[in-house]
């Protein structure tokens, strides 16, 4: 009984959030929208959770897993609610500032190609620079790892260069590099070489000795010992590391876009903040916010099929 109840919320919270969209008036201060792209959204919703509400009459595991998230989707749709009629309904809140959900959600639509344009800029740029930064930060993790004359010569030199944020190579890397792409790829390669460094030095530092000794004791090489035993045990740091400087690269992706860059959504969000078109700003870090998710997301899945015996262990 007590899961049916939790089912219905979203229908609930989705129904009285879209009663209040239609029937409450909207405050003279908003500019109108286009057409009401949050009660369309919220109708679709409305129907996906009748959908689901109506599949757990017929199915025990989709009673079972929809009722654990059901009442945090009500409480996001109460949220929108709340916030509707704090902008679009009364004007609460400043309307230069917080613009109508129905605006908001108008962009995504109405500018949907040129936002589009703009991420795939970003996501050339992130994931050159990721890779880049990545494959560098997990080479001289291993070699601070494995090799005492890298750890005597390098480490010391990524524990005084490493902490420096990235954005304060800017002034170098303007002049140090040919074009505007390749300085801002190396910038977010940079926040994300630090953290795969350290975590895979840290995590090759922490592997038992018994596994070298028991690797060397069945006639392993040096090279295999890396291959086979080092590095696989050390990939649950690595992996943190890499989730770190994705996290990081994302922070420094909206400053490198500010070097020069004609696209890109953190240009686009600082553009519109520029133009004073609040919407806009919104709706791009909408777009950035599902980005990354997807991005850590998939890392996750990844981790999941390359360390089968943690899967679960650190959830996303």
């Amino acid at each position: 009984m007590m899961k049916k109840i939790k089912t219905i919320l979203p229908v609930i919270a989705g129904g009285a959030c879209l009663a209040e969209a239609w029937l409450l008036p909207d405050s003279s201060a908003h500019p109108a929208a286009e057409k009401p792209y949050f009660s369309m959204i919220l109708l679709v919703i409305l129907i996906l959770a009748a959908f689901l509400f109506l599949m757990t009459f017929f199915s025990k595991k989709v009673e079972d897993k929809y009722s654990e998230k059901a009442p945090f989707y009500a409480g996001i749709l109460v949220f929108l609610a709340v916030l509707n009629i704090l902008t679009v309904k009364t004007a609460t809140l400043p309307v230069l500032y917080f613009p109508s959900l129905d605006r908001v959600f108008g962009v995504l639509v109405e500018d949907f190609s040129f936002i589009g344009k703009c991420l795939l800029y970003s996501l050339r740029l992130q994931m050159t620079g990721w890779f880049f930064g990545a494959a560098a930060g997990i080479l001289t993790g291993i070699a601070i790892g494995f090799n005492k004359q890298a750890k005597y010569w390098i480490y010391p030199l990524v524990r005084v260069l490493g902490p420096i944020p990235s954005t304060a190579w800017i002034p170098l890397v303007l002049i140090s590099f040919p074009t505007v792409v390749s300085a801002s790829a190396f910038l977010i390669g940079i926040a994300v070489w630090f953290p795969t460094t350290v975590l895979t030095a840290s995590g090759i530092a922490s592997i038992s000795r018994a596994y070298f000794e028991a690797a060397s004791t069945l006639g392993a090489s040096g090279a295999y010992t890396i291959l086979k035993v080092g590095i696989p045990a050390a990939m649950p740091h690595m992996f943190i590391g890499l989730f770190n400087g994705t996290t990081s690269s994302f922070i420094t992706l909206v400053t490198a876009e500010m070097l020069g860059a004609k696209y890109g959504i953190g240009w686009y969000i600082n553009w519109q903040k520029d133009m004073m078109s609040y919407a806009n700003v919104y709706a791009g870090l909408i777009v950035m916010s599902i980005t990354c998710y997807c991005i850590i997301t998939l890392l996750f899945r990844m981790r999941d099929k390359v360390l089968v015996w943690q899967k679960g262990v650190i959830k996303w």
